[in-house]
């Protein structure tokens, strides 16, 4: 909690998550991604010196297609769909799928946890 007052005191943008593991992830609310940055980035960069942590914004979206491109942003998947509880992305090369699996499926775990936390998904599938 105090992290997230931090945060929206230094920004003026409102969050909607904060998920703490090696490095911080902020969910922002939709449309508040400019304020967040700050000009230049100064605004991540203040906060990862208080904090002394990597910090990661990611926009929330009402979309489920939406929100796991931008969780799995800077990577680009050609399709993103979600079929009954299931969301697959659709990678064309094995460089892009590896980076968004991650070394022993970290960052996908990562994903789909997040993802779970809004959404009524069953699995996150790589395809």
């Amino acid at each position: 909690m105090k992290v997230i007052s931090l945060f929206e005191s230094l920004t003026g943008a409102k969050l909607k998550d904060c998920i703490a593991n090696d490095s911080i992830i902020f969910i922002v609310r939709e449309s508040e991604m400019g304020k967040a940055i700050g000009r230049k980035g100064s605004n991540i960069k203040r906060i990862e010196n208080l904090l002394k942590k990597a910090v990661r914004l990611v926009e929330f979206s009402d979309d489920v297609c939406k929100f796991v491109a931008n969780l799995i942003y800077p990577t680009k998947a050609d399709d993103i769909k979600e079929e009954e509880g299931v969301v697959s992305i659709y990678a064309a090369d094995t460089k892009s799928k590896g980076i968004i699996i991650g070394r022993d499926r970290h960052r996908i775990n990562m994903v789909n946890s997040i993802v779970k936390r809004y959404f009524n998904i069953i699995e996150i599938k790589v395809v």
